[in-house]
């Protein structure tokens, strides 16, 4: 294959043998991004590897009707993703749901998301909400909310700044866990602030470093992240999983895929 480095012999060759050639000679940014986590055999990967940690089970789709206090300072934590209603997520999908379905059984319940939001607090919510988010949860309308509340507020943006990053699908990843556990924010304990840290032991492949020592980077700024709250101060997630597929070099994301997440053990063949 010829190495033509010039814009001008690029040129050349797009007016002697046309579109088709010269991208089968480099492969678009277009082409290249199906390959990442967007694709949607990686996206139900992805979507795997997430509910191992929340959820202990490789079932994502089992976690609609999901609810409960974990005790980890957020409220209670729900669905498909961990909305939390103390982190104003669980909000934004109930006031989602209720654009699309109003009189739905969660909206007499938006008052007391809004007056808990940023506590831990059960206030207003108790048994007659968790029974009110299950019946929802039975409903191809909520259904369709926490999946499009879920890549609005977290897949999108993190696979969207990654590949911004220049990142593969495993640098996606590893973006996108971070953000579901920590928030799209910018403090030092959120995504935005993980992210600062990593970039200032190593550069991004977007600014020249290396892929490899920049996903250590993140992920040695995110355990650090973690150790700083109890209730995230396990970081297997992260070491016995994210860290084992950096190692192995599988910055595709490729399976087969084996990993351990809280003592237990998954496979993806």
């Amino acid at each position: 294959m010829p190495i033509l480095r010039s814009k001008a012999a690029r040129r050349s060759v797009l007016a002697a043998f046309g579109t088709a050639v010269l991208t089968s000679l480099w492969p678009s940014a277009e082409a290249a991004s199906t390959t990442g986590l967007d694709d949607p055999e990686k996206k139900e990967l992805a979507m795997r590897l997430v509910s191992s940690a929340e959820n202990s089970s490789l079932d994502w789709a089992a976690q609609y009707t999901y609810i409960e206090d974990i005790g980890d300072g957020r409220g209670y934590t729900a669905g498909i993703i961990g909305f939390c209603s103390g982190t104003s997520d669980m909000l934004a999908l109930v006031e989602l749901y209720t654009q699309r379905v109003p009189g739905n059984p969660l909206a007499a319940y938006l008052p007391a998301l809004r007056a808990v939001d940023g506590t831990d607090s059960h206030q207003g919510l108790g048994a007659g909400f968790v029974a009110a988010w299950r019946n929802a949860a039975r409903t191809s309308a909520f259904r369709r909310a926490q999946r499009d509340e879920r890549d609005r507020g977290y897949f999108d943006p993190a696979v969207a700044r990654a590949k911004k990053d220049g990142l593969g699908a495993l640098g996606q990843f590893v973006y996108y866990d971070a953000m579901v556990m920590h928030g799209p924010g910018t403090d030092s304990l959120s995504f935005g602030g993980i992210r600062k840290r990593a970039r200032k032991n190593a550069g991004t492949p977007a600014e020249g470093g290396g892929e490899k020592t920049y996903l250590h980077a993140f992920l040695d700024a995110r355990v650090w992240a973690m150790k700083q709250e109890e209730a995230h101060s396990d970081v297997s997630r992260v070491e016995n999983a994210q860290r084992i597929f950096l190692k192995k070099g599988n910055l595709d994301l490729g399976t087969p895929l084996e990993w351990k997440v809280y003592g237990d053990s998954y496979v993806i063949g």
